[in-house]
């Protein structure tokens, strides 16, 4: 599975290199297919009513043809505070948009910053979250037409909805599943079918109001997932309020403790088209017996 998506905002820090990259881009190191680097990306920063402030967070797997998994400690860690701070272990190839969130206190100052480490076939790489003005993002709002991301409800179509980037691994959902049967997951979404271009010209192509796909987060072995086609339940077209339904099964190849990660996107793309809005992430905590 891949999210190819080359926007977002980052400050990435080369340690092998020494070097610092100040830009509101990757690093212009070439993907391979294997043996290469794997780049955190900070796409920004925005406020919580509660005056707490959360960092939205993505990286860069160079290596396109090679999912790669990192435990958690000295290879993947963010500090102060962590090495664990609700990092992916597993990296799927290609960018990763705001695929996870930290949340720091009102009390975080704007000279602090947290650090995230990642080091992948021997090349270190790490960027410091700060909150920095310039990194400011409206992940739940676009700026143009009021464009709002999709809602997911999970396993009950009246679960509670999940609404933006909102995949913490302390609000995952939990299920029990095993090798043998797999898990059966059940997705509702639903889109207010906004469309901009920014230059106000119609879509070029024909597509869905959102698309889902499904990824490993964490875990100790491989797992493969169906292809999650949403079934259209309501509306379907531009400025039509949307309303579908998909069924995925999860199929895993060993027992043990899975973090499964779904994003939804809608018709502004992954990564918001570079707008960093307006997509929704949920994870889903899977005990799996033999």
């Amino acid at each position: 599975m891949k999210r190819l998506i080359f926007s977002g905002f980052c400050i990435a820090t080369s340690l092998a290199l020494g070097a610092v990259v100040l830009a509101q881009q990757l690093p212009d190191a070439p993907a391979k297919g294997f043996g290469t680097s794997i780049t955190p990306a900070y796409e920004g920063w925005y406020d919580n009513a509660d005056g707490s402030h959360t960092f939205l967070i993505g990286y860069y797997n160079r290596n396109i043809k090679q999912p790669m998994d990192i435990p958690v400690g000295p290879n993947n860690h963010i500090d102060p505070g962590g090495p664990d701070m609700g990092q992916p272990t597993h990296f799927l190839p290609g960018r990763q948009t705001g695929v996870f969130s930290i949340t720091v206190p009102k009390s975080f100052a704007k000279d602090q910053k947290l650090t995230w480490t990642i080091v992948a076939n021997g090349e270190p790489m790490s960027i410091p979250f700060r909150l920095n003005v310039d990194y400011n993002v409206s992940p739940f709002s676009g700026l143009e037409i009021g464009n709002t991301p999709p809602t997911l409800r999970l396993f009950e179509q009246q679960a509670a909805p999940a609404q933006g980037p909102v995949a913490f691994i302390s609000k995952a959902v939990v299920r029990d599943a095993t090798v043998a049967s797999g898990l059966v997951i059940p997705i509702w979404a639903e889109d207010d079918a906004k469309y901009s271009s920014g230059t106000n010209a119609p879509m070029p192509t024909a597509r869905p109001p959102v698309s889902i796909s499904w990824g490993m987060y964490r875990g100790p072995a491989d797992v493969k997932f169906e292809t999650a086609k949403l079934e259209t339940l309501k509306g379907g077209k531009v400025g039509e309020p949307y309303q579908g339904k998909a069924t995925t099964t999860a199929k895993f190849s060993a027992p043990g403790e899975y973090y499964l990660e779904v994003i939804a996107n809608d018709y502004s793309g992954p990564g918001g088209g570079g707008e960093v809005c307006c997509w929704t992430t949920a994870l889903v905590k899977v005990n799996v017996a033999p």
